[in-house]
Formats: C-alpha cells, structure tokens, sequence
C-alpha cells in the first residue's frame, strides 16, 4: 500500500529536472498560452478575471476532468488534490474535507458564491457526498485564510462550486445511467452502486435560460465481511460495513442575461434516507412457545434540503459594478427509532425526531470600481446571515429539550487594488464583523502579485480568519454517575492565520506547454478548542480554548500539456504542531507527512477515446495520543502512527455518433484499499480509546457511464 524509496527518488528526479528545464527552455509562443488563462475565475475577485490576472493562486477544476473520472459528487472529485485528504465515516455516511490537516469546520464550501448550508452551519462541515455535480461548470478551489472576502470559518480556504448558466444550442437534454460495483459486490438492485440523472436546457431567447435536472444515487452499501438486515444471530455480524444510503436530488435553475444587468435564480431540493441496522441481536426468545423472534433497535436517518438562491450582479453607466446574493437555506436531519423484529419484519416501540436542523437566511452585496483609474481600484461590501437551529446528536442529554440557538451576523469588508505597473498589484483588505453570540471581530489580508520576466509570477498572501465554536462545543451536556462532561457557552472563536508564497513558470515551445508551481504555506491556529479535565475529584471535562495549531508546507506542482496529452506531477511535505497548554506532558514537536499526487489523460483523435490515471500517495501520518499517566496522575503521551497508503483511479471514456453517446469505464481505488493499520493510536478526540485501523474505503471498484446527448 506504500511506495517504496526508489519511487519517491524518481519522484524528485522528475519535480527538479522539469523545474530546472523550465528555466532553461527558450520560449517559441508567448508564455499566457502555456495554462488556459483565458479561462475566467471569479472566486476573491473584483471582476471575472483570468488566472494569470488573480492576485490569488486559484485551483480550477473543469468540467472535463469531472466527466473524466465520472464523479457524481464532490467526494469522488477531490481524492487526489495535494494538502487537502477525504474523511470518511462509513456508520454515518458522511465524508468531510480535511484541508491542510484543520478539519471541514475551518473550511467553507459555496455554490456561487454563496455559503452551503449543512446540518449545523452555513459553509462548513458540509458533507461531500451530498453536493451533486450535474449542474457544475467548474470548481474553484483557493488555498489559505479568506476571511476579508467570506468571513468566519474561512481559516484553511474556499471551495467555490460554479454552476453551469448557458448553453450553445436551443435545447440541451442530457440523460445517463451509472453502475458500479462497490469492492466485489453488485447486483441491480441489492448491491453496488446505482445512478441515473436527466437535465434539460432551454434557450427561451437571447435572454432567458432554464434548467431542471433530476439525480438518483442509490448507494447499497458495503457488506465486506457483515451479514445485512435479514442476519439474526446476536455475533455482531449483522448490518453493513458502510450503511447503504440514496440520495434524490432536484434542481432548477432559471437565468436571465441582458446588456448591463444579469439575474440567476437557482432551487434545489435535496432527500438522503440513511439506514443503519443494530449489529446487537436480542434472541426474544419464548419458552412456553418454543419459538423465537429475534430482534434489534434500527435506524432510519433521513435528510430534506431546500436551497433557495439569488445572484444579480450588472454595471452602472459611470462604470461601477455591483453584485447582489440572497439565499434561504433549510436543512433538517430526521431520526425514525424502532425495535425491528427480523423474522416477522414487524416493528414496535417506533419514535420520529428532528434531532438536527438549520435554517439560513443569507445575503451579501459588493460594488467596485467606482473611480476609472488603471492605477487604483477599491471594493466595498456587506454580508449578513441568520442561522436558527439544533443539533441533538452533538449536544448530549439537553437535546431532550431541543434546544435551539440563533446567530446573526453582520460584516462590512473592503480592499483596494493598487496596479503600480502592468506586472506588479497590491491588495490590502480589512473586514468587521459583528456575531451575537461572540465579540465582534476585525479581519484583514493582504495580497500581491508580481509577473517577472521569462514567465515567472510570484504571488504572496496574509490573512486572517476566525471559527466559530460548534453545537457539540458550546451546548454538549452528559453527566451520570461515571460521566461529566459539558459544553461551555462562554468560549471564544478560534483565531486563524496564514502565509502564503507561490512562484509560478510557465513556458511554452514546439507545441509543448508548462507550468511548474512552488508553493510555501504557514498556518496558525490560536485559542483552538479542546475538551480539557477541569476538574479532577470529581472527574470532570469541558470544552475550553486551550489549544494551538501551526503547519508549514511545501509544494511542488507541474503540469506537462501538448494537444492530446496533458500530465501532472506534485508532491507536498507537511510538518503539523498541535499544543495543548492543558496537558503536562504535551508535545508541541512537528510531525511530517510526504504526500504526491500525479495524473495523465492522453486523448486519441481517430478513435475519439481519452484514457486517464489518477495516483495519490498518503506518508504515514503521526500523532500524539495518550498512552498511560505519571505518579501525578497527569497524561502521558506516545506517538501513534497511520501507515501510508496510495489511491489509484484509472478511467477509458470513448465519444460515439458525433458527441451524442459517451461511454465511460472506469475503476476506483484500483490499489484495493479499505482499512489503515493505526499504531497506538485512536482516530477520535484528545482523550479516545485506542483503535487498531482506520476504515477509508470499500475496496476496488468498477464503474460504466452511459450518457446521451441531444443538442438541437
């Protein structure tokens, strides 16, 4: 599952060869020809504006390579990004972003701009696997703290999800089925993987589009070695390994585009019923009868998603422009309890909750350019969001009163852009924020660009950003005779900050084009929040900001491209300090990981056939995790180790009847991965039991994609 040092060698052989020969190379064509740079990104913008031009160093991910390796939600798409890893959890159905080793909470997800709501938030900890890619043009992913631009939660970046708005022909229908096999179990309708989706276009004018589309995701889960819902022996083998799910989803999208003035309206409504089945058999047994009935306590978790979005953005006559956001947002996660009796099928004691909710009314508003100078530009704007909601599962015995919370926050941001040559730009920017339940809150960033000669661009930002405390941090309350341990509503966000410093090359001869990318990125994270004892005689734990996080990182990205091949290498050496002031014996020493990732997609003009491999290596992880107590009674600590592992997708996607049918045929995690071994280590909090693998996938897998097109 690793590989071994005389890849890694070869590895660095080729990074430092192609940067060297970058440098030495004569360019034949001008070298913005080298990247797609006149594709526009928009994500930290003050105009749709191309790559080159973006005082950030924007990540775009196409709508081709998501159709490459057919991904139909964000968790297949983003396993082979460098710094940035999926964690999935197999019992909840949940998978959520790590992001330069902070977790999906200092990460905020948008769909145009606009922050996505989950189960508890708006924007973050958003599971991956409920973001359908139908409707997708591109993905616009920005490394490093935004908080001027999007606030709070915004410490370790954005992923930006920009929707398709046009389309070339009057009418577009596009209809297609997926199968895939999950490990080595399928059948059509009990096992595997099963997808179907059709979305229809329409041009009405020159003006106005609309779209609606429908998907259908049914996941039948992973049985590996379980038994499934019909098993009733009481020896833990009834149930699933990953517990199957399926997901409708349902969109629709209208939008109107005129001179000055463009409008995108956009709905979604999102259902994910999630069954888990109890591995604890009761035998029922009835000894007068002589008959039995086993049964066990079953679940049914089941999601509703109204999205409700509003984009207006246009130009003044004196030049200005302006853009204009309002979401509503609602999302509620549904609990159905009951006692399953497996032969009969027969339930009883039966209980419906709403056990998580979020309600989300958002709006932002800019407006930049207001002085005509090719020397200085500024922008200024608001944002504002009310969040209403519940989280019954993350806050322990007091969800029996449902307690709901409210936030409201209210920002005023601005920056200004200095151009003091065509090659080199200034942004500095300065946020304030108001929350009601946390002291108001000043952010600020400042951002540079500098195009040098022979191609180079040097890119550096500062900035600043902060995370709000959770439902589980602030409201957590379970206390019995052996437990205490509670949230704590007087905590403070977290406080985030990050360096960036990118060095771009391109070069472009004989048909040849390449871009060799050096990034160096630091993080801190101050005030972090840890459930900490405060209390020894009685035993007694709360979540307290006592902790902090830094990482360094470097990373070395190059990307080859003639007409028909284009082909990626990458590799990022992370050092990862965590500090627990609370703890006596904490180590704040920095533990590594070595990460590489590489990708080929050649396409073959006769047969109008693209073949693509994606291969990401993971370095073993290390951690520090409790390993015992001193003569004080204060924790000892040792390092926990996660092996290494490599993931490896490969896909063959052939074009048929001038572009109406495309057939795709691929494999995902070809190098069968499923646990992780873990070494005196625990995969929780601070204070967790030890655990001896880490589950990550189902095995190798093998998927079809038939897909039709009419255009007309």
């Amino acid at each position: 599952m690793s590989l071994n040092k005389n890849k890694k060698v070869i590895y660095f052989f080729l990074f430092f060869l192609s940067w060297s020969f970058a440098q030495k190379s004569e360019t034949a064509v001008d070298s913005t020809k080298t990247e797609s740079l006149d594709e526009v990104v928009i994500t930290g913008q003050y105009n749709p504006r191309s790559i080159k031009k973006s005082v950030h160093n924007v990540i775009v991910i196409n709508r081709k390579q998501i159709e490459q390796v057919a991904a139909n939600n964000l968790a297949d798409l983003l396993n082979f990004n460098l710094n940035l890893n999926i964690i999935p959890n197999a019992q909840t159905g949940r998978s959520t972003i790590s992001f330069f080793g902070l977790d999906s909470q200092y990460f905020n997800i948008l769909t145009d701009n606009i922050p996505l709501v989950s189960d508890n938030g708006l924007g973050n900890n958003i599971d991956l696997t409920q973001i359908n890619l139908d409707d997708i043009e591109r993905i616009e992913i920005v490394e490093g703290a935004m908080g001027v631009e999007y606030g709070a939660n915004a410490v370790s970046g954005v992923i930006n999800i920009i929707t398709k708005k046009s389309i070339d022909n009057q009418w577009r229908i596009q209809a297609y089925l997926q199968e895939e096999t999950v490990s080595d179990e399928y059948a059509w309708f009990d096992e595997g993987r099963h997808i179907q989706s059709i979305s229809v276009a329409h041009n009405i004018n020159e003006k106005w589009m609309g779209r609606i589309g429908f998907n259908r995701n049914d996941f039948a889960g992973f049985f590996n070695n379980r038994q499934g819902e019909d098993y009733y022996q009481n020896d833990g083998l009834r149930g699933y390994e990953w517990l199957p799910k399926q997901q409708l989803n349902t969109n629709a999208l209208v939008n109107y585009k005129g001179n000055n003035f463009r409008l995108l309206y956009k709905f979604e409504y999102f259902n994910e019923v999630l069954n888990y089945y109890d591995a604890s058999v009761r035998p029922n047994i009835d000894t007068e009868n002589q008959t039995s009935n086993p049964s066990a306590t079953d679940r049914i978790f089941t999601t509703n998603r109204f999205v409700n979005n509003l984009n207006i953005d246009g130009n003044l006559k004196s030049g200005a422009n302006y853009n204009f956001a309002l979401s509503y947002q609602q999302q509620e996660r549904d609990l159905n309890e009951f006692n399953y009796f497996i032969l009969s099928q027969d339930r009883s004691n039966e209980t419906d909750e709403t056990y998580q909710s979020s309600k989300a009314l958002f709006s932002k508003g800019t407006i930049g350019n207001l002085v005509q100078n090719d020397f200085y530009n500024f922008q200024l704007g608001y944002e504002a969001r009310n969040i209403e909601g519940f989280d019954t599962q993350a806050t322990g015995n007091i969800t029996q009163q449902d307690k709901t919370n409210t936030q409201t926050n209210v920002a005023f941001f601005g920056s200004s852009e200095f151009n003091f040559t065509n090659k080199f730009s200034l942004r500095p920017g300065i946020r304030y924020e108001y929350n009601s339940l946390f002291k108001s809150k000043a952010m600020a960033s400042l951002s540079s660009r500098y195009l040098m000669n022979n191609g180079f661009e040097l890119r550096a930002n500062i900035g600043t950003s902060y995370r709000v405390p959770n439902f589980e941090e602030l409201y957590y309350y379970f206390v019995d005779s052996n437990h205490d341990v509670q949230g704590n509503e007087n905590l403070k966000p977290e406080n985030g900050f990050s360096a960036f410093v990118n060095l771009k090359k391109r070069n472009s001869f004989n048909g040849l084009s390449m871009v060799n990318n050096l990034k160096l990125t630091y993080v801190d994270v101050s005030d972090r929040i840890d459930l900490a004892i405060i209390n020894t005689s009685p035993l007694q734990y709360q979540f307290i900001n006592i902790d902090k996080f830094k990482l360094w990182s470097l990373s070395l990205e190059n990307t080859f491209k003639t007409d028909n091949l284009s082909f990626n290498l990458g590799a990022t050496l992370q050092g990862i300090s965590r500090i627990n002031s609370n703890e006596v014996n904490g180590n704040d020493d920095f533990l590594y990981n070595f990460q590489v990732n590489t990708s080929a997609s050649y396409y073959v003009a006769p047969l109008k056939t693209s073949v693509t491999l994606l291969l990401k290596y993971n370095g073993a992880l290390e951690d520090y995790t409790i390993s015992g107590s001193d003569t004080n009674g204060n924790y000892t600590f040792s390092k926990s180790k996660t092996d290494a592992y490599s993931w490896l997708d490969a896909s063959i996607r052939k074009s048929f009847l001038d572009k109406k049918i495309d057939v795709t045929l691929g494999g995902r995690n070809l190098l069968d991965i499923t646990n992780v071994n873990v070494s005196n280590g625990n995969n929780g909090g601070t204070h967790s039991v030890d655990n001896s693998s880490l589950l990550l996938g189902y095995g190798r897998s093998f998927y079809l994609k038939l897909l039709y097109n009419l255009n007309f």
